[in-house]
């Protein structure tokens, strides 16, 4: 019996090749999708799951203003002397650095100091050293087996001697494997903290001294963290002061929670993401496998039609329904398998590109991981019951006196089901290209709009040696292709000091946190700063006590001014001393747009300029930063070029939202495509149903738009309804999105009428070929048809 299902789907897959193959690649990428997303988000759910003690640890972070995952290095001495219970370790991250092996130099990004408590609380794979003692001594390194390659190649790297920005000489005395890509701490190699523990001697540091240190720690089983929390306000009390401890928190963060808290501020190389957004992305894949199970439903009981006969036949020699029902379900579980084939492999074969787009470390093997397996198993048994029952169950009904005859679609209150199932297509497909259409907005909002200065061919890079600045402007000055220079301690985007400030006259008592821009006369000029009132004082004259600054918008409505001239003379204290304001910038966007703009002062001061800015012209950068590089490698020889370019930077606050960008626009393009083939599933259904209609009407003169208009007049009906499901779908799933940023776009009414415009073109374009082919056929044939 068995033997004989198999023979009878395999030659009515040959009989009708053209279905079974939208069968098969529907489901297949489906398949394929559902495979890819699920390797996705699992990747992304597990961040730091693999350290032994991940659930017992926590970061120490700071809540007084804003929330901020950075603690002054101070707390960790304390932590640890108030608590000894506590396994407390300190990390210093650093963006990057210079490396020289030998005569080889290289720039390096993200790596961390980290003190001897580090290994005991971070869990790697050691490939050599001792854990337990590698970071215990001065001037020692921990390398990423990747780097100790890299330096050192097939050779033995465990007591090499590297050299780090030009000062420190590290013997390496560990290497680690590679980090799993699911942590939220990435580096490439470890340096002990105790190489720069004389330099920055934490306890003698003050409770805002932020330095990029983060401060962990892990309790002993059964620990009541809470209590433990209550406690915070004391500790700082005991060490800082009451005044400091009624405004300053020190929330505890677990571990396994740092990946998904949005709240917190983050870099590049450590960015945060919603769990909210996994999820939506796994019902993405949820929703492109159920469009491919209706893709199969919807050509299956389309097919159904022709195999009436079949059906009849069958019957007639006494085949029961229970026999027929194994039949059809055994036919859709050969398409099934050969679905899940095609979508297997084809997941392989994509998934280093997908990784690519979507900035994620996924290889191959991953589909080797059991739990991987149990979910295309139970993907592939969920395929097979959803997609062959109904028309296992609709074809084994046919009557075998009416078999012979065409057969009526079965209806639900004048409604078909299968127009029902079409319906949610269009709804999830339109649902996806809202979504897409709004995050393509945003994007565009976040790179072009309202940033308050210019980011365009305008690099920026360190400079070494403050006192070889002006030698370095004489020369940046005089390139060909360079239109302005200018040297601050950061552009608008880049933020590296913040101060205390207040203002008791104005009521502000208790210090609020601005940041500090130390910029000179080129600066406002070339960045493109609006001046509201007032002009820049380029004052050098240090011992001034009533020193006059730039401050922005944001700032003086702290101060209780609205209107820019007003604020014009008013003092205000800062930066530890007396300040007056001359003049007032319009609100530029110093950070990502996830946060609200804060205050800012703008002052003229040689100590921090250690960063210059280059505007040059479009047409010549190449050449232009080549002889850059050169006049600045010839001035810092000892040093490495790195530079970037300011729209690169801002792009860089985006990337979370980037990858979402391109993982919408790659599975709403899939949906979109399995859409299609079940819009064509529909579609020839109607022309079989209604192919003696249509030789009447062209015997009687019917033209062909008149039967084009026949056959999509029911679509456009189906479509509407579709929009009107979707619209508030997705205009309440997009709106919750949006409000995870401070600043962000209207969801206008354009977006509903750009996708249900594309709805319909992309209907249009799908029924268009079958349509054709049934208004142009012989009505002689039509008309023989039985």
């Amino acid at each position: 019996m068995f033997s004989n299902f198999l023979l009878t789907a395999w030659r009515n897959i040959r009989r009708h090749f053209s279905f079974s193959l939208l069968n098969v690649l529907g489901l297949a990428l489906g398949i394929a999708t559902s495979i890819l997303i699920f390797l996705v988000v699992r990747n992304e759910l597990s961040y730091d799951s693999y350290h032994v003690k991940a659930k017992r640890t926590y970061r120490v972070t700071l809540n007084a203003i804003d929330f901020n995952p950075s603690v002054s290095m101070a707390i960790t001495p304390a932590l640890r002397n108030d608590y000894p219970g506590l396994e407390v370790t300190q990390v210093w991250f650093q963006a990057d650095g210079t490396v020289k092996v030998g005569e080889q130099r290289y720039m390096e990004k993200d790596y961390c100091y980290a003190d001897e408590y580090f290994t005991g609380i971070f869990d790697y794979q050691w490939l050599e050293g001792n854990k337990r003692t590698a970071l215990s001594e001065p001037n020692a390194v921990v390398l990423t087996e990747s780097m100790a390659h890299k330096y050192f190649g097939k050779g033995e790297a465990m007591g090499q001697v590297i050299k780090l920005d030009n000062r420190y000489d590290l013997k390496v005395t560990g290497v680690i494997k590679d980090l799993p890509p699911n942590t939220h701490l990435p580096f490439r190699f470890l340096v002990s903290f105790e190489t720069v523990r004389k330099e920055i001697n934490p306890s003698t540091l003050n409770f805002y001294a932020i330095m990029g240190g983060f401060t962990y720690f892990t309790t002993p089983e059964n620990f009541d963290i809470t209590k433990l929390q209550s406690q915070m306000h004391d500790f700082v009390a005991r060490h800082w002061g009451n005044e400091l401890a009624k405004e300053a928190r020190l929330p505890f963060q677990p571990m396994r929670e740092i990946h998904y808290d949005t709240r917190y501020l983050n870099n590049s190389a450590m960015p945060t993401v919603s769990r909210e957004t996994y999820w939506a992305l796994a019902a993405v894949g949820l929703l492109i496998i159920l469009i491919a199970a209706i893709n199969f439903v919807n050509l299956s009981t389309a097919q159904a039609i022709k195999r009436a006969k079949e059906v009849g036949v069958r019957k007639v020699l006494g085949a029961d329904r229970s026999q027929l029902v194994r039949q059809f379900l055994g036919e859709t579980a050969v398409l099934v398998l050969l679905a899940l084939l095609l979508g297997t492999v084809a997941s392989a074969l994509f998934l280093s590109k997908a990784a690519t787009w979507l900035e994620i470390k996924i290889t191959p093997a991953a589909l080797l991981d059991p739990q991987v397996i149990l979910f295309i198993a139970g993907v592939t048994v969920g395929l097979i019951l959803i997609a062959g029952l109904y028309p296992a169950f609709v074809q084994s009904a046919f009557n075998p006196v009416t078999a012979f005859r065409n057969m009526k679609t079965p209806a639900v209150r004048g409604f078909s089901l299968r127009k029902s199932l079409v319906v949610t297509q269009f709804v999830i497909s339109q649902v996806l290209i809202i979504g897409t259409l709004v995050v393509a907005y945003q994007m565009d909002y976040f790179k072009n709009r309202d940033l308050g200065f210019k980011k365009e061919a305008i690099v920026s890079f360190f400079v070494p040696d403050g006192k070889k600045r002006e030698q370095l402007q004489q020369q940046l000055t005089t390139t060909a292709g360079v239109e302005a220079v200018s040297f601050s301690s950061g552009e608008p985007s880049f933020n590296s000091n913040f101060a205390p400030f207040s203002a008791p006259d104005r009521g502000i008592d208790k210090d609020d946190v601005t940041e500090v821009k130390l910029i000179d006369e080129n600066y406002t000029k070339m960045f493109g700063l609006t001046m509201l009132a007032g002009k820049p004082m380029w004052r050098k004259d240090a011992n001034d006590t009533l020193r006059q600054v730039v401050v922005n918008e944001t700032l003086i409505h702290k101060l209780g001014i609205q209107l820019p001239d007003q604020a014009i003379g008013v003092r205000f204290k800062g930066m530890g001393r007396t300040l007056t304001i001359a003049g007032v910038v319009q609100d530029f966007q110093s950070e990502s747009k996830h946060k609200l703009r804060r205050p800012v002062i703008i002052d003229y001061s040689t100590r921090g300029f250690f960063r210059a800015s280059v505007k040059l012209q479009p047409q010549s950068i190449l050449q232009s930063m080549s002889t850059i590089e050169k006049e600045w490698t010839a001035m810092f020889p000892d040093a490495m070029f790195d530079y970037q370019f300011l729209d690169d930077r801002i792009a860089t606050f985006y990337r979370q939202e980037q990858k979402l960008y391109t993982a919408f626009r790659l599975f709403v393009g899939i949906a979109i495509l399995i859409g299609c083939l079940g819009l064509y599933g529909l579609i020839a259904f109607a022309t079989v149903q209604r192919t003696k209609e249509v030789g009447i009407r062209k015997v009687l003169g019917a033209p062909l738009t008149s039967i084009m208009f026949l056959f999509s007049k029911e679509f456009i009906w189906l479509i509407l309804i579709a929009f009107l499901i979707a619209a508030p779908v997705a205009y309440y799933a997009m709106h919750s999105w949006l409000e995870n940023f401070a600043y962000h776009i209207d969801i206008s009414a354009g977006i509903f009428i750009v996708a249900l415009a594309a709805s319909l073109v992309i209907a249009a374009l799908t029924i268009a070929w079958q349509t054709i082919k049934a208004a142009v056929a012989n009505p002689v044939k039509a008309l023989r048809s039985e």
